[in-house]
């Protein structure tokens, strides 16, 4: 047997949204320990963890109050399921949620991550309408290019194609419409962004009107769309989805599994942008990663047909709503609120956006979009037309050269081309400027050097 943990995670580990062949002759980075915004390679090398992980680790690494949380619960109740039971520490959270929901999405119904948290939503969807006599209304409209899990269900809804194709026939039922990203968005409409989002708003009333309102169940939408690199929703986006889907019966789920607990600003994206959705999807940020939990808030208004006596929703997740990873987010709620990082996020978000625009000035980056601390760049060939990468030079610049070269420099970030090529940021709530300083300088560095290469 191999001995190192760098060679050994060649024999049995098989790692998620890899191509695992690009490691045959290429060490596999092993990540050992984090701490704050830092993370530490086996061999001691430290990386500004420019992603939170995954868009997940709010309170920074190494917070010895939820690894103390975790454990505490463990001694008291490991492990009990809420099908049919309830636990102090789901009780408990789901009360914690419900309180600081917009609107009377006053329902919790607790998942073991954000896949799941999306096919809930879908699932209630579904059933909500065949409770109230609309059997026919099952449909679903996402955005194209948006990510919302890998599930069955999720996958389906997700639009961005490479991700399906191998895995089909999915689930039927689902249609897309524009996303808003305003860089892209068309001639007659540039330069105004109320406009752009009125036009995109108005395809899912097209949408639904196409397929017929007594079939179209729900919206999915994020607040900031992730994949694509970092969509936020144009003025009086979300105030006009939200009357088109009154309008036709349809709900409104915002997927908030990124864009919730803080990375915004605020407890859920919906509240950064004033709009109350039907079903808000979460997970990630609920316990910053220190233990697996998804969450999907629902309305009363919804869950009313299923508070009938002769009703089940027959759904649920062994993991759901852990006992454990209640009290880690618990723990995790009372550490941002103590230390006021969604006060943080909103002091320092134009801080961040700042530092990010001075890279403006290479000729390779086009856009600096996004809100809170979730940023996207967008990579260009000519700034003056937007020109993107050809597929062979995608493969080149970001998957043979930008992931590497970031990762090298010691910035932990994500280069993505699932639309056009982008380089996300999200990092920390607990970050600073010296922190948004340390990620341009690498970027700088890196991209400079990317530019050589086109």
């Amino acid at each position: 047997m191999t001995s190192t943990p760098t060679a050994r995670a060649h024999d049995h580990l098989w790692m998620h949204f890899t191509r695992m062949g690009s490691y045959g002759h290429a060490d596999v980075p092993v990540i050992e320990r984090g701490e704050g915004a830092y993370i530490f390679d086996d061999h001691g090398k430290r990386y500004l963890d420019g992603l939170s992980g995954l868009f997940t680790v709010q309170v920074g690494h190494g917070r010895r109050q939820l690894a103390e949380a975790a454990a505490k619960q463990a001694e008291k109740l490991a492990f009990f399921p809420i099908w049919s039971y309830a636990h102090p520490t789901a009780i408990e959270l789901a009360d914690r949620l419900a309180a600081a929901a917009p609107g009377d999405l006053d329902k919790v119904f607790f998942s073991s991550g954000g896949g799941e948290a999306v096919e809930t939503a879908w699932k209630v969807a579904k059933q909500y309408y065949k409770l109230v006599g609309k059997p026919g209304k099952y449909k679903v409209i996402s955005r194209e290019i948006a990510y919302h899990g890998t599930t069955a269900g999720a996958l389906s809804i997700t639009g961005v194609p490479p991700f399906k194709q191998a895995f089909e026939p999915l689930v039927p039922g689902t249609f897309r419409v524009p996303n808003t990203n305003f860089y892209r968005a068309p001639e007659h409409l540039a330069g105004d962004e109320k406009a752009f989002g009125l036009y995109a708003a108005n395809r899912i009333e097209e949408a639904i009107l196409a397929e017929g309102p007594d079939t179209v169940a729900a919206v999915f939408l994020e607040p900031v769309q992730n994949a694509g690199g970092c969509f936020p929703p144009p003025p009086g986006y979300f105030q006009r989805v939200r009357e088109i889907c009154d309008r036709y019966d349809v709900l409104l789920v915002s997927d908030e599994v990124i864009c919730a607990y803080g990375r915004l600003g605020t407890m859920f994206g919906a509240q950064k942008f004033d709009y109350v959705p039907d079903i808000i999807t979460t997970a990630k940020g609920l316990t910053s990663g220190y233990s697996p939990l998804g969450a999907t808030l629902i309305s009363d208004r919804i869950f009313a047909p299923f508070a009938a006596a002769d009703v089940s929703f027959a759904h649920g997740y062994t993991f759901g709503g852990h006992p454990v990873s209640c009290a880690v987010a618990l723990a995790n709620l009372d550490l941002m609120e103590s230390e006021d990082l969604f006060g943080n996020v909103l002091r320092h978000e134009n801080d961040f956006r700042r530092t990010l625009e001075k890279l403006e000035d290479l000729p390779i980056v086009g856009n600096v979009r996004g809100d809170g601390y979730f940023y996207g760049i967008e990579l260009v060939k000519d700034k003056i037309t937007k020109e993107t990468f050809t597929p062979a030079e995608s493969e080149r610049i970001l998957r043979g050269f930008l992931s590497h070269a970031l990762f090298d420099a010691g910035l932990y970030c994500r280069a993505d081309d699932r639309g056009d090529p982008v380089v996300q940021l999200a990092p920390p709530l607990i970050s600073d400027q010296a922190i948004f300083d340390e990620m341009e300088q690498i970027l700088r560095g890196v991209l400079s050097e990317a530019w050589t290469l086109l």
